[in-house]
């Protein structure tokens, strides 16, 4: 048998910080994704993230387990990071959405790196996506 917990709003220990259970569920990233872009594309860690894909240099795109309710709806926000190494402060430009390659949907979007003249692989990508699940 499942249980349920309602609770309008959550405070600490010492009931002198509360905050509406409203702001927690609403404010959470519904989606964070971590992953090396160089090589073949892995993912390290992530959360409501099915599949990563190399398209080609400096393109990625990343499936949804668990669909946003609308594709205008939800904001994405990623940067990539060209190096691992001295350089590791190195940031190129992030991209979501690319031209002929499909943008975002409600199960899936593609981002991609960009150097100033070309796509880049990028050592580190990060995501997080904020919205609501559908």
């Amino acid at each position: 048998m499942a249980s349920e917990l309602r609770v309008n709003t959550l405070k600490d220990a010492s009931g002198n910080n509360s905050i509406a259970t409203s702001f927690v569920a609403g404010g959470s990233a519904k989606l964070w994704h971590n992953f090396n872009g160089t090589g073949t594309a892995a993912t390290r860690d992530s959360l409501n993230v099915s599949s990563l894909t190399d398209d080609s240099a400096g393109r990625y795109g990343t499936s949804i387990t668990s669909a946003f309710d609308n594709a205008d709806n939800y904001n994405l926000v990623f940067f990539a990071n060209a190096d691992s190494g001295a350089n590791e402060n190195n940031f190129v430009n992030a991209r979501c959405g690319i031209a002929g390659q499909g943008q975002r949907a409600t199960n899936s979007f593609r981002v991609s790196s960009y150097n100033g003249s070309a796509y880049t692989d990028s050592y580190w990508v990060n995501i997080t996506v904020n919205g609501d699940l559908a």
